[in-house]
């Protein structure tokens, strides 16, 4: 086979893209992505055992987050990019190599040949990556535990790559995410080992998605219940989608007073909701759904379109011209925006003057969609909460969090949304919620029936929740709240949120519209077995299951 990638739910045939990636990557880049996480182990090996002689390197432990989050489904699909991006990690590989021994390491501290695999030129590096691959792991069960401990690694990288970017930093998670790198490298380790080593991975998550949590809000404000304006104006405007709030709030400040404005798509749909955003007048609201139809609301918007990160899919023709990417997001024939220099801006006056030459977005839709339920604004609501649950007016809670996806079978949570007793509330994060915040489900004595914490990152806000209502209800285990979790999937950061919740106790959680290609047979029993995680069936069985 040319190329093998599992890593997202849209693996061909729920096996893995062996001749060319669902997403659209081909077999260059897909083996180029492996490539440099084949690198970044190597790094992460010195970078780990550095730290016991006193090593300490900030330029190693940036790097290692952005080329993580370089290789998440649907954010770089560029080969020369992802190419220099190799280059640039043998170049620190080899410096922190030469610092290590200076002092005192042992050269020989590792036999993964990613410590010493020294190219003769960028010429070698697709046939390289072809053989470092993922099926360089024989037994099963170890590749599948390693890839699951890789997958959570790179949904955590993308989350403290936005923090940074914030300003915010936590030293122990660069420590953690290097050992981690190098302990999925050893032959020897053993299958208890991974398993720990897994769990921890979702400790360290919850501790990412907390700083960011963190980041976001000292900078931004809390956010606040709002209603979204899903229409347009007659000005010409740029469309903002990815995760980054950095770059929004950059974008915001250059284009007040040009003429042009401003909307989000997709994951930026919850910088709606942030005080400091609301602010700017020229911040129309949202515009679209969910990534998998920026093919169609692209093209309808008219204007430029910037992508701050995942997730990007092949533009078409008709609207290439008109992207442009930042960040770890990354696409042949596309223009890039440069990152800000230290203490700087990026400078988004190539994307501002293009908008002005562009006519006015094509109205899609109306109206007005309602979100801002972060734990903060859900802390302010709490007795009013507790008294629904206390009265029997909200019977239960849905945690329907997550991504969301092209496959005809994620009819199934719109459906499932549309079927729930009115007595229940469904919780989330991501973009999942597309397949239902513009339901008319109604609400519960004025606290509507979806509440939308925000990005994916913000499902951090639903665990906050979560523990406070079981402090609350004085109850001893989380599993005892009326909380039922039917979580869709698509790509790593998705699994890095799983991984949390396993961390913080959540059993019974429900993974659709399939269970990762990822797990193996024996892996998947041991988290059946252990946590119950599940699959999705048919809504009125599922239904049924969750309402007993």
């Amino acid at each position: 086979m040319s190329m093998f990638c599992f890593q997202c739910q849209e693996a061909s045939k729920g096996v893995g893209c062996t001749i060319k990636g669902v997403c659209g990557k081909n077999e260059d880049v897909a083996n180029l992505q492996d490539l440099l996480m084949y690198v970044v182990k190597g790094i992460a090996t010195y970078a780990h055992h550095g730290r016991a002689l006193g090593m300490e390197d900030d330029a190693a432990n940036k790097f290692i987050i952005d080329a993580l989050f370089t290789t998440i489904t649907n954010a770089n699909f560029d080969q020369e990019k992802i190419t220099e991006v190799i280059t640039e990690g043998l170049m620190i590989r080899d410096r922190l190599k030469k610092e290590f021994i200076a002092k005192g390491g042992d050269a020989n501290i590792s036999d993964f040949g990613a410590t010493s695999w020294n190219p003769e030129s960028t010429a070698g590096y697709v046939a390289k990556g072809s053989v470092v691959g993922v099926l360089a792991i024989e037994n099963e069960d170890v590749r599948s535990l390693k890839e699951l401990i890789t997958y959570g690694l790179k949904g955590a990288a993308a989350y403290a790559e936005h923090a940074w970017n914030l300003g915010f930093e936590n030293k122990d998670f660069n420590a953690f995410i290097q050992r981690a790198l190098f302990e999925i490298t050893r032959n020897d380790i053993s299958a208890d080992e991974l398993i720990a080593l897994t769990l921890e991975t979702g400790k360290y998550g919850v501790d990412v998605m907390a700083l960011l949590d963190e980041a976001n809000t000292s900078t931004y404000g809390n956010p606040e219940i709002t209603e979204v304006n899903i229409g347009v104006s007659d000005k010409p405007g740029i469309l903002i989608s990815g995760h980054d709030l950095k770059d929004m709030e950059e974008l915001l400040k250059q284009t007040e007073g040009t003429g042009v404005d401003v909307y989000t798509h997709s994951e930026m749909l919850p910088a709606n909701y942030y005080p400091e955003f609301k602010k700017y007048s020229h911040f129309v609201g949202n515009y679209g759904n969910a990534w998998w139809k920026q093919d169609k609301e692209f093209a309808s918007f008219n204007g430029p379109v910037l992508m701050t990160t995942n997730c990007i899919t092949p533009p078409k023709a008709s609207y290439k011209d008109r992207v442009y990417t930042t960040g770890a997001a990354g696409f042949e024939g596309v223009k890039h925006i440069p990152n800000r220099a230290k203490d700087g801006a990026k400078d988004f006056s190539q994307i501002i003057e293009h908008a002005k030459q562009c006519e006015a977005p094509i109205e899609i839709e109306k109206g007005k969609i309602v979100g801002g339920f972060a734990h903060n604004q859900v802390m302010q609501l709490a007795d009013k909460v507790v008294d629904a649950v206390k009265t029997g007016a909200i019977r239960k809670f849905f945690v329907m969090a997550g991504c969301d996806g092209r496959m005809k079978s994620r009819d199934y949570y719109t459906e499932f949304a549309e079927k729930l007793p009115k007595d229940t509330v469904i919780l989330t994060a991501g973009c999942a919620k597309y397949r239902y915040n513009k339901l008319p489900l109604g609400d519960i004595g004025g606290i509507p029936r979806v509440l939308d914490a925000g990005q994916c990152n913000d499902s951090y806000s639903l665990a906050v929740i979560a523990l406070k209502l079981k402090e609350v209800f004085e109850l001893n285990d989380i599993n005892d709240l009326p909380i039922a979790y039917n979580i869709a999937w698509y790509e790593q950061k998705a699994v890095i949120v799983l991984l949390a919740l396993l961390h913080l106790g959540v059993k019974n959680i429900h993974l659709g519209p399939t269970l990762p290609a990822f797990l193996s047979p024996n892996v998947a029993k041991v988290l059946i077995d252990t946590f119950g995680i599940g699959g999705i069936g048919t809504v009125d069985e599922d239904m049924k299951m969750f309402m007993n």
